[in-house]
């Protein structure tokens, strides 16, 4: 393990935190969360972002290592482990309230995290073995469509009015939840029947994906009401729940108030790295797998997290992603921030904000 690849294990820091929260009780259930959404974002106050892109040879040299990869295939088991502990310190350990509240937002937090980020970052890849890896995780959020909407829905159409998962400037983070969420949903489905009939199949016949996702999810629920009863089981979703947020937030800060040109035929110019809001800062950065470089994914959604690159032409958050998703939580501290910034950045690119 390379000393560069060796920081991409750091994330672990929250994964080990919180199976010391599930083991115990009292102010260590809410280290992980004190460390997530205090410490970090007042730490990314104050270090500068880092716009250093890695060299040719550095980039050759981080595409061959394996141990990037291997990071993100060991979290699968972690993630199931991590869960099973959880419901099993809900369903069948006495304890206070305000533990089981804390334990539950830990939780919410390694399916944001850990169950729906990683699965993001896996779901790209064209490899059939990373791709049931990346569901298994979304399954640990209860988020499997995701993995259809996202990489058919979402790549195509973002930054324009059709894309649900782009917010529109002047919407508040709360509006965007269930605009998002829903309409997500609602395209998930439009897809995946599109895709059964493009291969000879009927819609709700088990070829179709969002058919067999929701059968799983089933019967995940299913096992865990079994072992876990009513409390784990309505735990768990609440957890769940708190890791789609989490996400949506994410795709909030991601794009808002950013806009694709349209052309006359009513198609939209390509996906460049001024599409997508950015941010350099490194610890966010690697807690999340590089998923704050957000502009070059967009640009080249095949290229892996190591390798992702600092583009001069991607408009630039004032701070890390777990700042700025804080910050979105109180809409007209985040509108006086970001509008600014993006009628600044509108003018220098000459498109308008829809």
């Amino acid at each position: 393990m390379t000393a560069r690849s060796l920081k991409y294990a750091s994330p672990f820091l929250i994964y080990v935190g919180a199976l010391q929260a599930f083991l115990s009780n009292g102010w260590v259930v809410f280290i992980p969360l004190v460390y997530a959404w205090v410490i970090i974002p007042l730490l990314e106050l104050f270090i500068p972002a880092n716009n250093k892109n890695l060299n040719e040879a550095e980039e050759e040299l981080a595409k061959q290592n394996r141990v990037y990869d291997l990071l993100l295939y060991a979290i699968v088991p972690l993630q199931f482990l991590a869960l099973g502990a959880f419901l099993y310190s809900v369903s069948f350990v006495t304890q206070s309230t305000a533990d089981i509240i804390g334990k539950t937002a830990v939780m919410g937090l390694l399916c944001g995290t850990f169950g729906i980020n990683v699965g993001h970052e896996l779901g790209h890849r064209v490899n059939r073995f990373e791709q049931f890896l990346a569901k298994a995780l979304l399954l640990s959020s209860l988020y499997m469509h995701f993995f259809i909407e996202h990489n058919k829905g979402h790549h195509k159409r973002v930054a324009t009015p059709e894309d649900p998962s782009s917010a529109r400037y002047g919407e508040p983070v709360y509006f965007f939840w269930v605009r998002s969420i829903g309409l997500s949903y609602v395209s998930a489905w439009q897809i995946a029947n599109n895709d059964a009939v493009k291969r000879g199949f009927q819609k709700l016949s088990f070829r179709n994906e969002m058919l067999r996702f929701h059968i799983v999810q089933g019967l995940l629920l299913a096992l865990i009401y079994f072992v876990c009863g009513s409390t784990g089981l309505l735990l768990f979703i609440l957890a769940a729940v708190q890791g789609i947020l989490l996400l949506e937030t994410v795709n909030y800060i991601e794009h808002y108030g950013l806009q694709r040109q349209a052309r006359q035929n009513g198609s939209y110019e390509r996906t460049q790295a001024l599409h997508s809001w950015n941010s350099n800062h490194i610890i966010g950065r690697v807690m999340l797998f590089e998923l704050s470089r957000h502009s070059d994914h967009h640009y080249l959604a095949s290229r892996k997290y190591q390798v992702l690159r600092h583009h001069e032409s991607a408009p630039q958050l004032p701070t890390g992603y777990p700042g700025m998703m804080l910050l979105s939580l109180l809409p007209p501290l985040w509108f006086w921030v970001m509008n600014k910034r993006v009628g600044l950045f509108s003018k220098d690119q000459s498109y308008a904000q829809g």
